[in-house]
C-alpha cells in the first residue's frame, strides 16, 4: 500500500520533502515557518553557546516530531537551537499557518502533536537529569554502548562524542585513553572498539 494511504486522514495534503545527509533543518534565531514529522532518516537537534560548543539535545527520528518546532510554533517565537540532518532524510512538512489551522480544527491532528510533544519532553527532562546528576563517566560509557547496540565497536570520533554529551574533545580523549590502559576499549582512527562490556556496564551506574 502507498505510504500516503497509512497516514492518517488528519495528515493528508501534507507535503513530503526528502533533505540529504548533513543538511540545516533550522539554525538558531530562525523564526519557525514549518511543522515537520519525520517518516524516515535521523535528524540531530542541539544547543549552541556563544563559542560555538554544542550539546545534543536529542534526535528525531521515524514518526516522530521535533518538540522545539511544536513550542516554537504555539507561542509564535523563533528556534534557540539547529537541527542537522544524520542521515537522509523525509518528512511531512505542514505550513505554520495550516499547522494552527489543523490544531484548531482537528481533535486527531491534536493527540498526534501534543502525545509527541509529551513524549518528547519526558525523554528531554531525563535528558536534564542525565546532565546534572550523572557522572561524565557514567554518561560516555552510556553513550558507547547505545552506539554499539549488539556491535563490539561504534563508529565515531572524540569530537562527536563531546558533543553529544556537552563536554570537550579533550576530556573525552583522556576517558578514552584511561578506559584504553585499562582495557576497556581499544581506539582506532574513526572508531572504537568495546573490550569491555560488563566493565562499561558498571560505569553506567555512577553517579556524581
Amino acid at each position: 500500500m502507498p505510504q500516503d494511504q497509512l497516514r492518517p486522514k488528519c495528515l493528508e495534503g501534507s507535503q513530503s520533502v526528502s533533505l540529504p545527509k548533513g543538511a540545516t533543518v533550522f539554525r538558531a534565531g530562525d523564526p519557525c515557518r514549518n511543522f515537520y514529522l519525520i517518516e524516515s532518516g535521523s535528524v540531530r537537534v542541539d544547543l549552541m553557546n556563544s563559542e560555538g560548543k554544542s550539546i545534543l539535545l536529542y534526535r528525531i527520528g521515524a514518526n516522530e516530531t521535533c518538540v522545539l518546532t511544536t513550542s516554537c510554533l504555539l507561542s509564535h517565537e523563533s528556534y534557540s537551537a539547529e537541527a542537522v540532518t544524520e542521515s537522509d532524510v523525509t518528512a511531512l512538512v505542514i505550513p505554520a499557518n495550516e499547522f494552527q489551522a489543523r490544531i484548531a480544527s482537528s481533535e486527531q491532528f491534536r493527540e498526534i502533536v501534543f502525545r509527541s510533544f509529551s513524549s518528547r519532553l519526558t525523554r528531554l527532562m531525563a535528558k536534564v537529569d542525565e546532565v546534572s546528576f550523572a557522572s561524565l563517566n557514567s554518561r560516555l560509557a552510556k553513550r558507547l554502548l547505545e552506539l554499539a547496540g549488539k556491535r563490539d565497536f561504534v563508529e565515531t570520533t572524540h569530537e562527536r562524542l563531546a558533543q553529544d554529551l556537552g563536554s570537550a574533545r579533550e576530556v573525552i580523549g583522556r576517558k578514552l585513553t584511561d578506559w584504553e590502559k585499562q582495557g576497556l576499549i581499544a581506539r582506532h582512527r574513526g572508531s572504537i572498539d568495546i573490550l569491555s562490556r560488563p566493565a562499561l556496564t558498571v560505569l553506567c551506574g555512577q553517579r556524581d
